[in-house]
């Protein structure tokens, strides 16, 4: 087996988690087999004896990625293991933020991949969820969840002291009688202590099963 420059000899999972702390600092789109060789003290070539490619690193580190995220728990109420795997999710992409836009675009996903979409969906089954309902709410399940971790991502700020701050910026630089809503709206609830942009997560979900569940219903 051929080995590093370093003290520890190369295989693909440690190429591939590598491949994540890279990315993590530089994002995926940066992420080049020359980076990932200096980070692994090793020569560019030598990465090839254990992957085919950056497609390929690609693949391995979605599929890390979902073996991050805690499958729906089978013992739980399908609602309650839904919540759970979905802000499991929510910590795990809010650490790997480069990977909410590969998820679902792998050509060749691996066992983890394939066994979290396979344990969603039987969590959803279990449910007694028409297949209709199974296949709507996985979809807006998953795009709420990765559409929150993105618009988190973005912000400034989400809640603190540091949030706080931007706020009442906001406030200032937002005329009552120009912006009225706006300025009310940060006035009002933005700017108190309290304000978490992530409370926001929890209250989405709870619409979306309960949604789920009266979709289920009606039938």
């Amino acid at each position: 087996m051929a080995a590093a420059r370093g003290s520890t000899a190369l295989d693909r999972d440690r190429i591939i988690r590598a491949a994540v702390e890279l990315a993590d600092q530089v994002g995926a789109e940066a992420l080049t087999i020359r980076k990932l060789a200096d980070a692994l003290d090793a020569k560019p070539m030598t990465l090839y004896s254990y992957i085919d490619g950056k497609d390929d690193i690609l693949d391995g580190m979605v599929d890390h990625v979902f073996a991050e995220i805690t499958l729906p728990d089978p013992g739980l109420p399908w609602r309650d293991a839904v919540r759970g795997r979905c802000v499991s999710a929510r910590q795990v992409l809010g650490r790997h933020t480069w990977a909410v836009p590969l998820l679902e675009s792998r050509r060749s996903p691996g066992h983890a991949t394939l066994e979290h979409h396979d344990a969603m969906l039987g969590c959803l089954f279990r449910g007694g969820l028409p297949v209709a309902v199974v296949a709507h709410a996985y979809a807006v399940l998953d795009a709420f969840v990765y559409g929150f971790v993105i618009q988190e991502a973005s912000l400034p700020a989400v809640e603190g002291q540091e949030m706080q701050e931007l706020a009442h910026e906001m406030a200032a630089a937002m005329p009552a009688d120009v912006f009225p809503h706006l300025a009310r709206f940060t006035v009002e609830y933005v700017t108190l202590p309290s304000y978490a942009f992530g409370a926001s997560f929890d209250v989405g979900l709870d619409v979306l099963l309960d949604g789920i569940e009266q979709l289920a219903a009606d039938g």
